[in-house]
Formats: C-alpha cells, sequence, structure tokens
C-alpha cells in the first residue's frame, strides 16, 4: 500500500532520502527560528537593512561589500519590481519569472567578495518561495548544474537554480505535505526553505 503525502521521505540526489523531514525541519526551527525573523526594507526596496539582516544568517559581507552592493541599489530595485511577490519555483516552469531574476543576480555582478553565498543570503527574504540561498553547501549540491566560471553571473546563478527547481518538482508532493503540516505547527516556511534546510541536514549534517 503507497504511503500517505504526510509519511514519504524527501528524496534528494545521490539516492540520499530523508525519511522524516518534518522532524529536522522542526529542529531547525527550535534552534535557529530566530535567524529567520525579519522582513527586511520591504519588498520592492533593498536598504542597508538587507544586509545586516543576511549577516544575522551568516552572510559575512563586510561594511565595505555593503557599500559597493548599495550602489547598485537602483537595479536591484528595478529587477525586484519585475519580480510578482508571490513567485514561487514550486510552481509551473513557464510561471517563473526567469528573465527579471537573471536581472536581479546581474545586479550583483562583479562586486569584489560577494558572490552568490551573499547575494542570495540577501535576495532571499525579498521573494522567500523563489530565491534559494546558494551557499557553498547548495552550491556543491547542485554541481551538475553550475554552469562553470565561463558562463555570466546572473546566467550561472540561474543554472543553479533551475536545479534547484527540479528537486523540488520531483518532491511536490512530500514538499506539500510539508508545508501544510508545519503550518498546522504554526510555522510557515516556503518549500524553498524547507529544500534548503533538509540539503543541509543530509549534506553538512
Amino acid at each position: 500500500m503507497a504511503r500517505p503525502a504526510q509519511y514519504l521521505p524527501v528524496v534528494l540526489r545521490n539516492g540520499v532520502e530523508v525519511e522524516d523531514p518534518l522532524t529536522v525541519v522542526l529542529d531547525f526551527v527550535a534552534a535557529y527560528g530566530h535567524l529567520e525573523a525579519g522582513e527586511g526594507s520591504g519588498a520592492a526596496s533593498f536598504r542597508e537593512l538587507d544586509l545586516r539582516l543576511a549577516n544575522r544568517a551568516g552572510a559575512r559581507i563586510s561594511a565595505v561589500q555593503i557599500e559597493a552592493v548599495l550602489e547598485r541599489r537602483r537595479a536591484i530595485e528595478r529587477a525586484l519590481r519585475a519580480i510578482p511577490l508571490d513567485a514561487s519555483l514550486a510552481r509551473a516552469t513557464r510561471s517563473v519569472p526567469w528573465s527579471a531574476l537573471r536581472r536581479l543576480f546581474d545586479a550583483f555582478a562583479d562586486v569584489p567578495g560577494v558572490g552568490y553565498s551573499k547575494a542570495t543570503k540577501a535576495l532571499h527574504r525579498k521573494r522567500r518561495a523563489l530565491i534559494p540561498m546558494l551557499d557553498s553547501v547548495i552550491q556543491t549540491y547542485l554541481v551538475d548544474d553550475d554552469l562553470g566560471a565561463g558562463a555570466g553571473f546572473g546566467e550561472r546563478a540561474l543554472g543553479f537554480v533551475r536545479g534547484y527547481k527540479r528537486d523540488l518538482d520531483r518532491n511536490r508532493a512530500p514538499m506539500r505535505a510539508l508545508r501544510k503540516q508545519l503550518a498546522v505547527r504554526g510555522q510557515v516556511l516556503t518549500e524553498v526553505r524547507i529544500l534548503d534546510l533538509l540539503i543541509w541536514s543530509a549534506v553538512a549534517g
């Protein structure tokens, strides 16, 4: 007999299965949930506050880097305004605003010392259902989707995000069930954030 969705494991790459994903996520929330707090400067704006909040999540963006990123603020905000607030990687591929997302990533190109980890930690709060935090653990996990240093900054970032979406699509039923189980417990996390925590638990845990 097939297991109900709420009891399905989340299947990661290389045959790795997270048998009890709900417990993994709840353990994280209990230990580190306070770091998730804070919505930043607003959905369509980008300010120093957003970078400071990213540092709370371990981004380690220096004062010099903050200043350099904020010089790109207009380009970042233009791209944010082109991305719907409800944009989500959990939806159909054709509904994802890929072009605007690439422009958003490209706004961070060539900022010294600011790569995908720092950029996406600063951007995740802006579109929690769309932008994964591409830190070194997640980039290593997505190595098969890495377009390499020869690709442009935004193009390479999209390669990672497209790969991330494929993992979400493969786990659509358990992810949907997980969100419902978390909501019952008063925890609102997107599929993007849930997958991030599960990859971390399996790869770096």
